[in-house]
């Protein structure tokens, strides 16, 4: 599906360079279209999956044809904007975090439908208490739903007829895009998926984020590496560096 958005290609992929009020202005209008758009947030984390020795793998393979069936691919990551910049290529930087907060603060969501998918159950109220403008209905998937066929079903139930105009996606990468992507072929499913990952935790404050200084000098990772270590030390710390030659290998090819 086209956009009008004008995108740079880095590591085989068709990226937005756009501004945060241009991104939203193009969700506004897919959101109003009698279809599915998918979007999707690249770090360096997708990437590695994506480019990495696990490509091979059945679900990375899923990931990558999520990925190549986007809409929208928004850069969500300095690191990956510096490794761009290195190399010659201009990226802008729109963060899955920032942008959801931009369309629930400045009201883009406002009298919209909204299904959040993911999340628990305290998480739907404390979003209803602060944005009582949206209309936000949510649907919590098992833990593995991505090798669970009723409940990937389930979500299909959900979302069907809903007449949508966006579905935040808030279950995990690759499970959010793989999923997506399923439901761009399901008659009935309409709007934005957009897939967020803890953009909702860090919208009510459940979890901080790195302070606007670390961010600029591209040390996100490293705020979030040491608040969840144990969750997130392997990613960064061993995953994560592999990206260098990533995309040593697409600039030589």
């Amino acid at each position: 599906m086209p956009t009008d958005l004008r995108t740079t290609n880095f590591l085989g992929f068709d990226l937005v360079n756009a501004t945060y009020a241009q991104v939203a202005a193009e969700l506004d209008r897919l959101s109003r279209e009698d279809r599915l758009s998918l979007v999707v947030t690249p770090n360096v984390d997708h990437f590695v999956m994506l480019r990495g020795n696990e490509s091979s793998s059945e679900t990375t393979q899923r990931f990558d044809r999520a990925y190549q069936s986007a809409t929208l691919r928004l850069c969500d990551s300095r690191v990956l904007q510096g490794l761009a910049w290195l190399r010659g290529v201009q990226l802008n930087v729109i963060t899955g975090s920032d942008l959801t907060e931009m369309l629930f603060r400045g009201g883009w969501l406002d009298g919209r439908k909204v299904a959040l998918v993911g999340g628990d159950e305290s998480m739907l109220a404390d979003l209803r208490a602060r944005f009582p403008e949206v209309d936000l209905s949510q649907h919590i998937p098992p833990m593995g739903v991505l090798d669970n066929e009723p409940a990937i079903a389930r979500i299909e139930e959900f979302l069907k007829g809903g007449d949508w105009h966006y579905i935040l996606f808030a279950i995990g990468a690759p499970r959010s895009e793989i999923i997506a992507h399923r439901l761009m072929a399901v008659e009935g499913v309409r709007g934005v998926a957009f897939c967020i990952g803890a953009s909702i935790e860090f919208l009510l404050g459940r979890k901080a984020r790195a302070p606007k200084w670390m961010q600029a000098a591209r040390l996100e990772w490293a705020f979030r590496l040491a608040t969840e270590p144990r969750r997130l030390w392997r990613r960064y710390l061993l995953s994560g560096p592999k990206i260098i030659a990533i995309v040593r290998e697409w600039q030589r090819s």
